[in-house]
């Protein structure tokens, strides 16, 4: 470990081989911080936290605080982040509520830009990309590979499907799916991510099979329940379809279209 002589770490905090911890930071009793973790000048970490492997937190963040919401009541609930994340300036992460699951989790490999703001009871899968200012409110999930453009501002108890973008200022009043691209506010849908998904290895012909479920879904004029039947039958012959078919099968919140 490398502690610096003015960061203020609780005895009781639990610190792996390999973590440092910059100039006046702050780390609190109910921490536990993974090996090889950087930890910047100016960070503050309390609560009931557990940070995983090989994470770069950056200057002047805020995690594991309690959960910005007027029910909490000092419940030791928690924040979980896992391995391999890089976390910029000023970013707060707070923990959860017992009205939900008592946690807000992070998973790995998340690129997490300035001033992001995870709030209480969120899930945030991995490999995502959080660009600046992108804000999630409580209960909010985040799907594996999504990209939040800057400014993005999710309304809490929505869903961000994997492999999703959403362009700059994008708000998301409902449930965004998989694979879709959309900005605008309220958010309005443009096709699918399909630069993203080729980067990832999906083939042409799963590709093409999402393409046509995105027609099924925003330009056949179908319902909702009709669109919802036609994907899911094309998910029986198109695997790429299932997460996508089964997505849109349970919105509590209603869909983007």
């Amino acid at each position: 470990m490398s502690i610096h002589p003015t960061a203020i770490v609780h005895p009781a905090a639990r610190l792996a081989e390999g973590v440092q911890v910059g100039p006046y930071s702050i780390i609190g009793e109910h921490v536990e911080i993974g090996e090889g973790t950087t930890v910047g000048p100016h960070v503050v970490i309390e609560g009931h936290t557990r940070i995983g492997r090989n994470n770069r937190i950056f200057q002047f963040c805020s995690l594991g605080s309690e959960p910005q919401d007027k029910k909490y009541a000092n419940e030791p609930t928690r924040l979980e982040i896992g391995d391999g994340n890089t976390i910029r300036e000023f970013c707060s992460f707070s923990t959860g509520t017992i009205q939900d699951g008592g946690l807000t989790k992070v998973g790995n490999g998340n690129w997490i830009m300035a001033y992001v703001h995870v709030a209480h009871d969120c899930s945030v899968g991995d490999n995502t990309i959080f660009a600046n200012n992108a804000t999630l409110a409580g209960h909010v999930t985040v799907g594996d590979w999504a990209i939040l453009g800057g400014f993005t501002g999710v309304h809490q108890f929505v869903r961000v499907g994997a492999h999703s973008f959403c362009g700059v200022g994008t708000v998301l009043l409902q449930d965004l799916p998989p694979f879709v691209t959309v900005s605008g506010n309220p958010a309005s849908p443009h096709g699918i991510n399909s630069e993203g998904l080729k980067r990832r290895g999906y083939s042409a012909e799963g590709i093409a099979a999402i393409k046509r479920a995105y027609k099924t879904l925003y330009r056949s004029g179908l319902t909702l329940d009709e669109a919802r039947r036609q994907i899911a039958e094309a998910a029986a012959s198109a695997p790429e379809l299932q997460q996508f078919s089964d997505f849109i099968a349970d919105s509590g919140r209603g869909l983007v279209r």
